[in-house]
């Protein structure tokens, strides 16, 4: 399918890999967070940024599997700025301390990649007792983003250089339930769909961009918040779908993205000179792109905000 593909606004397309739509683009002296870089397009989203001269801090759940992503990364490109930490989204402590770390390194923060994430999961409850694929994919991604969020404002005021927040959605966003955000039934076993499920958290990741960047733009900050679909990529996003994980095996690399070409809009966002003033927005294949409706409900974007502070509140009395 990615044959018939074309170029949009911005020169490139579905089948436009990282490098490409990095190239000739110098990030040395930049520091860029990736979380979930030790596998799929997390750890090619690394590996790029670092090609392109960026100082790469790699947040992995699983430090070996992270040290393994690194040294393989720097075989590559022997002269990669990388440093992996970990950092379990779903763990609330896990990220304080990462944050904590991160700080107390007294190092700059120009991008943040919000990339990691859980699909389609059984019900399960994070240690915060939330529901998990909210709480990995939007929950622990917003506790982050606050806790890095004056460093990367003081690294935009001394550097005079746009800070970007990168929040990696998907599609899926389109097909949460029926409401959207199931606000009064977030951690309820009953009625749970673990697609639709999947399909809530990513509508989050676009919300929270949204109301980022305009909270940013009141405040005259100059940081982006922008969110993304990455593309359908072969990956092992589809473990808890045997069937799925079977036929992704068999014919993905025939009508899928690989993980150079489903890295390409997040580095393309992170670091594109045509994205330069751009917040709020959602891109897709390397350019802006169309989300639902529920998505660029602004009171919906509010409501959520102020959800996820009172989860996160709940959890630390």
């Amino acid at each position: 399918m990615w044959f018939f593909s074309s170029k949009g606004p911005s020169g490139f397309s579905a089948t436009s890999t990282a490098e490409q739509v990095t190239r000739g683009i110098d990030g040395s002296g930049l520091t860029a967070i990736v979380t979930g870089a030790s596998s799929g397009i997390g750890v090619e989203t690394a590996r790029v940024l670092a090609l392109r001269g960026v100082h790469v801090i790699m947040g992995v759940r699983n430090v070996s599997a992270g040290h393994r992503s690194k040294e393989a990364i720097i075989k590559q490109v022997p002269d990669a700025k990388l440093d992996a930490m970990e950092l379990d989204l779903s763990s609330m402590t896990s990220i304080r301390n990462f944050a904590s770390n991160f700080n107390s390194l007294g190092l700059p923060l120009n991008v943040l990649v919000n990339n990691a994430g859980i699909m389609a999961t059984p019900f399960l409850l994070s240690e915060e007792n939330i529901e998990l694929q909210f709480a990995t994919n939007h929950v622990g991604h917003f506790l982050l983003t606050n806790l890095l969020l004056e460093t990367m404002k003081k690294t935009a005021n001394k550097s005079k250089h746009e800070g970007r927040i990168i929040n990696v959605s998907s599609r899926r966003h389109k097909f949460s339930y029926n409401q959207g955000i199931c606000f009064d039934k977030i951690n309820n076993e009953s009625g749970y769909n673990s697609l639709s499920a999947y399909g809530q958290s990513k509508l989050a990741n676009v919300l929270h961009a949204n109301e980022l960047a305009r909270r940013l733009k009141e405040e005259n900050v100059e940081i982006t918040a922008n969110s993304l679909h990455p593309g359908a990529i072969a990956t092992n996003l589809f473990r808890h779908y045997s069937f799925l994980n079977g036929l992704v095996g068999v014919l993905g690399k025939h009508v899928m993205k690989d993980v150079h070409q489903g890295a390409a809009t997040t580095c393309y966002v992170a670091l594109h000179p045509g994205v330069e003033g751009m917040t709020g927005k959602y891109y897709a294949d390397c350019n802006l792109a169309e989300t639902s409706l529920q998505a660029k409900d602004q009171d919906l974007a509010r409501k959520l905000w102020d959800f996820t502070n009172n989860l996160i509140d709940k959890s630390t009395t």
